[in-house]
């Protein structure tokens, strides 16, 4: 009786201090209405109207780095997202991820947007972690795709409690070059779409780019991955009728087919661009699937319009993901990696990895005519 007399005295204590924070609260709102409007953006954010046409202008026009897209995008997400705020694990300069004109957080300086994280991804990706459970900000973290493995506890743990996490990884692929294997992720890919709830974005051009950031952004109850090149790219020659909103399922038809061979070939990334110049040759289709995990949540009939059953079925990337098997089936193509890189320019490294367009279109000209 004694220990439920105490609960219950603390219990009323506790409510009484609840009534009272509430009370001096709804006074600070009353007398501070554009600091209580802040208060509200940051703490329920909505998607501003016309978000993913902003973020697509802001990514640019012309080839490049899908790296140096997504920085650009990021000063416009921004300055529509008061609490967005975040930065790199010591590699702002090369992610692209710091917010320009918004200062650093230092001891005893708060009012800042750029964090630095230090050299310790897993440390980075904990803090993040306690930022997105404490409320009123959107944490974004940055680093090479290659240290993913050293954040994965804290990763895993986002996608556990439902963290609207946004990681920046770039230096996607064996295109790093010279920095050699140590560098070049090969199973990245497939080690981060195995983890529940986690949406890996790897675009290949500036719309894509900016459609991943839309998507990021709006998932505020489970963590998202931009997968980001570090060499340029061409900009992707879409068909009439495309609108940037369709990349956010995940999956979109970027070349059309002749309907002759039956057949269709899956790219991300990098691997876009070259896979869609030979299915034009070959009169395939080409379908661009920068988020597996955003198209596997579409309708069924969306997944099989863009994949017809009885069709031929090839994938391209520049990775070793055995996942890539259940699109393509027992009788179809998978165009990756299966061995670790190698130290060279990335235009060598497209030579010897058997992934410039020459290449696919050989490899995919064999497959279909076999």
């Amino acid at each position: 009786d004694s220990v439920r007399g105490m609960f219950e005295a603390r219990k009323k204590e506790l409510v009484a201090e609840r009534e009272a924070w509430e009370l001096k609260f709804s006074e600070w709102r009353a007398s501070h209405p554009d600091r209580a409007a802040l208060w509200d953006r940051l703490h329920h954010p909505e998607a501003p109207d016309g978000l993913l046409a902003d973020l697509v202008a802001a990514a640019g026009d012309g080839p490049a780095a899908t790296r140096v897209q997504s920085g650009r995008v990021l000063q416009k997400a921004a300055e529509l997202y008061p609490g967005l705020i975040g930065g790199s694990a010591d590699l702002a300069p090369s992610n692209n991820t710091e917010i320009s004109g918004q200062g650093s957080v230092a001891a005893g300086d708060f009012g800042a947007r750029n964090i630095h994280f230090g050299v310790r991804e897993h440390a980075m990706g904990s803090i993040m972690n306690g930022m997105a459970v404490s409320g009123g900000v959107i944490p974004f973290g940055g680093t090479f795709l290659v240290f993913a493995d050293y954040m994965r506890p804290a990763i895993r743990l986002a996608s556990l409690i439902g963290l609207g996490a946004i990681y920046v990884f770039t230096h996607d692929s064996i295109f790093v070059g010279e920095d050699g294997p140590t560098h070049q992720p090969i199973e990245q890919l497939a080690s981060l779409r195995c983890i529940p709830g986690l949406a890996v974005f790897r675009p290949a051009d500036a719309v894509e780019t900016a459609a991943g950031w839309t998507a990021a952004l709006q998932r505020r109850d489970a963590p998202t991955a931009l997968v980001l090149t570090r060499q340029k790219l061409p900009v992707i020659e879409r068909p009439a009728g495309f609108r940037p909103e369709h990349v956010l399922r995940g999956a979109y038809t970027l070349v059309a087919e002749q309907n002759e061979k039956k057949a269709v070939v899956v790219a991300t990334g990098s691997e876009v661009a070259p896979a869609a110049a030979a299915a034009r040759e070959l009169g395939i289709r080409c379908v661009s699937m920068p988020s597996v995990e955003l198209f596997l949540a579409q309708p069924e009939d969306f997944r099989k319009s863009l994949l017809p059953e009885g069709w031929k079925k090839a994938t391209v990337e520049a990775s070793h993901d055995p996942g890539w098997h259940r699109f393509a089936g027992p009788d179809g193509l998978v165009i990756g990696i299966d061995r670790f890189g190698a130290s060279a320019p990335a235009v060598d490294m497209a030579k010897h990895y058997g992934f410039t367009d020459e290449a696919i279109w050989k490899k995919l000209s064999a497959w279909i005519e076999g």
